[in-house]
């Protein structure tokens, strides 16, 4: 069983920057591929980023097209924690954010829900016109 806590959300305004944190529990955490996925009222929940694991991708990171050169995935897994360091916000990027760990393998391309194996409950980000 893995456990993701993730942090950092909040009220920002808009062209501002937050950086959201995310805690695993287990002990190899750097062979999981973790992702950020956010989810809007009324929407589905959609894919933001992710990072492989380093142990045979370096650490490769994808972007769902719209996020690209406003966010940033980085680990570290010394710490067991992934972020998600996002600039330039707008009210648009308004959404509750949830990061999630695939810990099983696969060849997947980690930008579906069901490529993940655990989520964790998510963190609100507001922005404010």
């Amino acid at each position: 069983q893995v456990q993701l806590v993730e942090s950092g959300g909040g009220l920002v305004q808009a062209g501002g920057s937050l950086r959201l944190s995310c805690a695993a529990s287990g002990r190899t955490f750097s062979s999981y591929v973790m992702g950020w996925f956010r989810q809007a009222p009324g929407k589905e929940r959609e894919f933001v980023a992710t990072i492989r694991s380093g142990s045979w991708s370096s650490g490769r990171t994808t972007y769902a097209d719209s996020k690209k050169g406003r966010f940033t995935i980085s680990r570290d897994n010394a710490k067991s924690t992934v972020y998600l360091q996002m600039n330039s916000l707008e009210p648009e990027d308004s959404a509750v954010y949830y990061c999630a760990a695939a810990v099983y393998g696969g060849s997947y391309s980690y930008t579906e829900r069901h490529h993940y194996d655990y989520w964790g409950q998510g963190t609100q980000v507001t922005g404010s016109s």
